[in-house]
């Protein structure tokens, strides 16, 4: 995918956006119980998209890849399942479990594409 370091830099910039929204809210309310949902938005959204960005913008050849867009896209299908799951369970949702269960497990998915990618093009 052309560009996709870009595509992963901008993203990581809006899960950063809302992760740093979510924390004032807390802080206006006084109401700390989605600490959790913040910390993953910060380190799935914000600090691993921003991470993939820079080692597709320095190998550019890994990010040029059919596999790397499936990347992209399972890599932010999984913060955005993960993320909603946890903010549901930490909302007192419990039904809404199994949300956070698959969002970890594609989560896990991304970071195996990533894997492979790396070890096979960089």
């Amino acid at each position: 995918m052309a560009n996709i370091d870009r595509w992963f830099l901008r993203i990581a910039v809006l899960y950063a956006l809302v992760a740093m929204a979510l924390g004032i809210t807390m802080g206006i309310s006084q109401d700390h119980s989605q600490m959790p949902t913040h910390a993953h938005l910060n380190l799935l959204g914000w600090v691993s998209m921003a991470l993939y960005a820079l080692v597709y913008r320095q190998w550019p050849a890994a990010g040029q890849t059919k596999l790397a867009l499936i990347h992209f896209w399972v890599a932010n299908a999984g913060a955005l399942l993960l993320n909603a799951g946890v903010y549901a369970l930490m909302a007192g949702n419990m039904a809404l479990e199994p949300v956070a269960i698959v969002g970890s497990l594609v989560t896990i998915l991304g970071m195996v594409i990533f894997a492979i990618i790396v070890w096979s093009k960089i």
